[in-house]
């Protein structure tokens, strides 16, 4: 039986494994909690593609499509 990706794994045998991994790193850093630039607490959370909340200081933000910027 073949290893499972993660989070990927739900395409199958579907796309090649290199489009997979790359699919895999970018849902990881946009799932992880990020820091707010208002109250610098990690608990902000992508909304959509560029929009930002954080639970904390309730502040909504924009940014970079899957992460706040670096």
């Amino acid at each position: 039986m073949a290893k499972k990706i993660g989070s990927v794994a739900r395409f199958g045998a579907r796309y090649g494994k290199r489009t997979k991994t790359k699919l895999l790193s970018v849902e990881k850093l946009q799932k992880k909690p990020q820091k707010c630039p208002y109250c610098s607490r990690y608990q902000v959370k992508r909304i959509s593609a560029g929009i930002y909340f954080c639970n904390k200081c309730d502040a909504k933000f924009t940014g970079k499509a899957y992460v706040i910027g670096e």
